[in-house]
């Protein structure tokens, strides 16, 4: 039997700073928690068992990454570069870069150099308490490319103590052999390509980029339905560049997530809610392209709907690898609380993602899966730019990353 009292720690168990534990334990049998509360109440059975002293640490659920492109090949800095001499997003789409580009380098790598790519940008959101990361296709756009990159998406999940929940966005982008035939790309990404990745058990969501860009409602919805026939749960970008309708269409087919959302409206608000759907807000994205609508925070607010935070991380519009940092830009950019951002890439972020039971929140009979945080204030979670704050990562009641503590 493998028994740990983990001890000396505060503990932040729903991932909400207003419901918190001082002077907490938490008892892990086998990797599974099977008590928690004040140490002060621990029961006397569990006294014999060996204790791991976290100093007065914050305890929290181990974070989620609920919405990234995380496999792909090369880097698009020069667009970048572009942007910031006023190219716009859309003018770099049309002609020929965007993700059209990155689809060409991811095409051309080898699943070695594109699991060597991906994991160098893992690596650091497992080093900031990341358990559970959600991961996209959408840059091969035909079949072979697309299930190298599923591929690799599930190695990084059995290389790393990690969680890897994989999404199918073959309607990502139009590839340049479909160009003019958008309507023949989604039969090949309906009647081909996802019923092949589907059958070999690379897939656990399918995603949609529906925008004046990507692909329209009527085709977003014939993706949908290709994944209603397999039983399978539907994500969308939405309402990211323009109103389109996208996340009310979505949540018709009761869809995890709806994520973006600069440009939703109260009706899409309202579908969201009855479908309980989360809105995955993404403030690297937002930065990065320097938008400058808002999402609906106070609708979103007063309908209830559940708010998630992601890096969206992806080589175009948010090459970011820092979750937390994510959470700073969504108080400073969209006025978000702390309640609301550590909420958002815990139990909010586990909705979207797709494994509630698992992740997000900790309680008894639930994996022991948690992050260690050498800070005085949860607060500080959101406030701290760029210095490194979690000092330890346990996953099914292991320590799988382990940074010293300072003074």
């Amino acid at each position: 039997m493998n028994q740990t009292v983990w001890h000396n720690l505060n503990l932040c168990a729903q991932g909400d700073p207003r419901d918190t534990i001082e002077h907490a334990a938490i008892a892990v049998e086998n990797g599974t928690i099977v008590w928690m509360g004040a140490a002060a109440a621990l029961p006397a059975a569990f006294a014999p068992w060996p204790r791991e002293d976290l100093q007065g640490a914050w305890v929290t659920p181990g974070l989620v990454d609920c919405h990234t492109h995380l496999v792909y090949g090369g880097q698009r800095a020069d667009e970048f570069a572009q942007r910031l001499a006023g190219v716009s997003y859309e003018e770099i789409a049309r002609n020929g870069g965007g993700i059209v580009s990155t689809v060409r380098a991811t095409r051309a790598a080898s699943e070695a150099s594109l699991f060597a790519q991906s994991a160098a940008r893992l690596e650091p959101l497992l080093a900031e308490g990341v358990t559970a990361v959600e991961i996209k296709s959408g840059y091969g756009l035909e079949l072979d490319a697309e299930r190298k990159m599923l591929r690799v998406a599930r190695q990084l999940g059995e290389r790393y103590p990690v969680t890897v929940r994989t999404t199918f966005l073959g309607a990502h982008a139009l590839p340049p052999e479909y160009a003019g035939r958008a309507d023949a790309y989604i039969d090949e990404v309906c009647e081909r390509m996802l019923p092949a990745l589907a059958d070999e058990g690379l897939v656990d969501a399918v995603d949609v980029f529906c925008e004046r860009i990507g692909f329209s409602l009527a085709q977003s919805e014939r993706v949908f339905e290709a994944a209603a026939r397999r039983n399978l749960p539907v994500k969308m970008h939405a309402e990211q560049l323009s109103n389109s309708g996208g996340a009310a269409l979505a949540a018709r087919y009761g869809a995890l997530s709806s994520d973006h959302l600069e440009f939703l409206d109260e009706a899409g608000v309202a579908a969201m809610k009855e479908a309980g759907s989360v809105a995955v807000l993404l403030p690297g994205a937002y930065y990065f392209i320097r938008e400058t609508q808002l999402p609906p925070l106070e609708l979103l607010r007063r309908y209830e709907v559940p708010i998630a935070i992601s890096t969206d991380s992806n080589p175009g519009t948010s090459p970011a690898t820092s979750l937390l940092l994510m959470m700073n830009m969504a108080t400073t950019l969209f006025r978000m609380t702390v309640p609301e951002v550590l909420q958002g890439v815990t139990q909010h972020a586990a909705r979207a993602f797709g494994d509630a039971a698992r992740h997000g929140t900790l309680a008894v009979n639930r994996p022991a899966d948690f992050a260690v945080w050498q800070v005085q204030s949860l607060a500080e979670l959101a406030y701290w730019i760029g210095r490194p704050l979690c000092t330890r990562v346990v996953r099914g009641g292991k320590t799988v990353f382990d940074r010293p503590l300072t003074a």
